[in-house]
């Protein structure tokens, strides 16, 4: 996939009367830059998701897609560690479930998806601004982004030393070094992802308001983008 991949997706939300990408539309754009992602499909029935599973391999995760739920998980719209066609087939089934309590939801599909291997959660986005234009956005994940509010902010370009200085700035830095016994973080691959949300940010900056990827599981030697949500300007 390229820029024009990207740009492609962005006008077919457009068209379609919506500001909101859904999360594997964000992906997709994300994997345009060769920003790492999860391996996932967009099953359109059950059989389909049962095929794409067996594609992609057990333990698994169900997601729920839609343009009017966007924080799935707000709703049990996410099914994590199924292990077997029997328990892909009963999660799935209550996921579609959903559709009943939001009857104003256009579901897209069910997102088949690897269990990403678990590392530090760590939060990177763009965000933008009316005096700079697109900033990008770089901390821990999950809950420490809401509670300790300890992040970092550039305006791309960035160049390698940029990225480093943005990722080592946080306060919470040496949680991603393996503080207290904890699992160290390769710092090399969370330099490439800022790199890559700097490019795609220099090239889409114009059309995105918010883009978030959270959670992001930084392991030792690798960097997953498990989920990812843009708004359009």
């Amino acid at each position: 996939m390229t820029k024009s991949d990207a740009l492609k997706i962005i006008d077919k939300v457009r068209r379609e009367g919506r500001s909101t990408l859904t999360e594997y539309e964000s992906k997709k754009v994300l994997a345009s830059y060769d920003f790492p992602v999860t391996k996932e499909k967009l099953a359109r029935d059950e059989e389909e998701a049962i095929k794409f599973a067996e594609e992609i391999g057990y333990p698994m995760v169900l997601k729920i897609i839609s343009p009017e739920i966007p924080h799935k998980s707000d709703v049990g719209g996410v099914k994590v560690d199924i292990k077997s066609p029997d328990e892909l087939r009963k999660s799935y089934a209550e996921l579609m479930a959903i559709k009943e309590r939001i009857r104003d939801a256009e579901i897209h599909g069910i997102l088949v998806q690897e269990m990403a291997p678990k590392g530090n959660e760590v939060i990177m986005g763009i965000t933008h601004d009316p005096q700079f234009g697109p900033v990008l956005m770089f901390g821990l994940g999950g809950v420490f982004v809401e509670v300790l509010k300890d992040t970092s902010f550039r305006i791309p370009p960035l160049t390698r030393c940029d990225a480093e200085g943005m990722i080592k700035e946080i306060k919470a830095y040496p949680i991603l070094e393996g503080a207290r016994g904890g699992v160290a973080s390769d710092l090399n691959s969370l330099i490439d992802c800022v790199l890559k949300l700097s490019d795609l940010g220099m090239d889409l900056g114009d059309f995105i308001d918010e883009m978030d990827v959270n959670p992001l599981f930084a392991t030792g030697d690798s960097a997953l983008a498990v989920d990812s949500l843009i708004v359009l300007r």
